[in-house]
């Protein structure tokens, strides 16, 4: 992961460095979930338009801190912020892509998807009242596996996290006890475990750790070649993580009607629902300090819906569906304004 990480970082300084002197290198900071893609994303669009993307992959929590301190021209997170919440600070809200997060575990002797969970168990083992691999719940669930009797090695995130707020909401939902102790957030008191900082983090931990179980962004783990686990879903059906599971965790979403585009698709219905899916959000000022800068950002991201969707599919991410794209270019063309009033997204085109 380190490898793949320096590479794509390397794309964004390079990407602000080469530019003409004309061009406006756009500034945005958060979620890691997302990362894989928009670092994709500003590779193609730099060699397209001359602009570049320096984006900060410090989990979610640090990308809200950073757009409300002003010092990034957006932020971005895996948890929406709730509408009262945009609104208070003055903000717009929008989804980008919709993907995964997946257990992943290191297991000899087991491949991806051979190994199979349920929402029940996950949280004994995250609440660490499961413990070894060859524990009765596991086996009933697995009968035909070669479970050792080994340690489990839980691995969470240490920082505050979009992907630790999916994970800990769709535990919530499944366990009452996880949801009375632990609770969703995107920063929580973990029972039991190592903590490592990003997705990244998580996936080299769990590549390293014998006996480990963890939880990264589906991109994350086709990366790094982790084995990862099937889960029965909402319909009592055994998924496993991909785009299609991804896409009908997503299909019954009414993004259209939900304000700020709150929605959150953890422990969906539908027999190929994957139970833990979300999306990931930008969010920009509705009256941003630097209006010709979150003009630029607009265009982006107008760019990365139109022609973004492949590269997007490439690395199982679900592309937001084309109603939703037009509605989010609704709002940003009667939201976000510079000072005289005049809609910014106009500006973009």
């Amino acid at each position: 992961m380190k490898l793949f990480r320096t590479l794509t970082a390397a794309a964004f300084i390079a990407a602000a460095a080469i530019g003409p002197a004309s061009a406006i290198d756009l500034s945005g900071a958060g979620a890691t979930f997302p990362y894989p893609i928009y670092a994709k994303w500003a590779d193609a669009y730099k060699k397209e338009t001359g602009v570049g993307l320096n984006y900060q992959s410090i989990g979610s929590g640090g990308g809200i801190k950073q757009i409300q301190n002003k010092t990034v021209t957006f932020g971005a997170s895996d948890m929406p912020l709730k509408p009262e919440e945009v609104k208070k600070i003055g903000l717009v809200q929008f989804p980008t892509v919709i993907g995964g997060d997946v257990p992943v575990v290191n297991l000899e002797g087991i491949k991806s998807a051979e190994l199979k969970l349920d929402g029940d168990t996950l949280a004994k083992i995250f609440l660490g009242q499961i413990n070894k691999w060859d524990d009765p719940a596991i086996k009933k669930l697995n009968p035909n596996a070669k479970l050792p009797a080994q340690a489990i090695v839980v691995v969470h995130r240490s920082d505050g996290s979009g992907t630790t707020f999916i994970w800990t909401d769709y535990l919530s939902k499944v366990s009452p006890q996880w949801k009375d102790k632990v609770g969703a957030n995107t920063s929580v008191e973990w029972p039991v475990g190592i903590g490592a900082k990003g997705n990244e983090g998580v996936a080299n931990n769990v590549a390293n750790t014998k006996g480990s179980i963890g939880y990264v962004e589906y991109a994350y783990a086709k990366q790094n070649k982790l084995t990862t686990v099937s889960m029965i879903n909402k319909d009592g059906k055994t998924v496993e993580p991909n785009s299609e599971s991804f896409q009908a965790a997503a299909a019954s979403a009414d993004w259209e009607k939900a304000d700020s585009f709150f929605v959150i698709l953890t422990d969906q219905p539908g027999a190929g629902s994957w139970p833990i899916a979300g999306a990931t959000f930008i969010l920009i000022y509705k009256q941003p300090q630097d209006p010709v800068a979150a003009a630029e950002a607009l265009k982006f991201f107008a760019w990365a819906y139109a022609k973004g969707g492949k590269m997007a599919e490439d690395l199982d991410y679900v592309p937001m569906p084309p109603n939703v794209v037009t509605a989010i270019q609704k709002v940003w063309a009667a939201e976000i304004k510079d000072a005289s009033g005049k809609p910014l997204y106009a500006m973009a085109h």
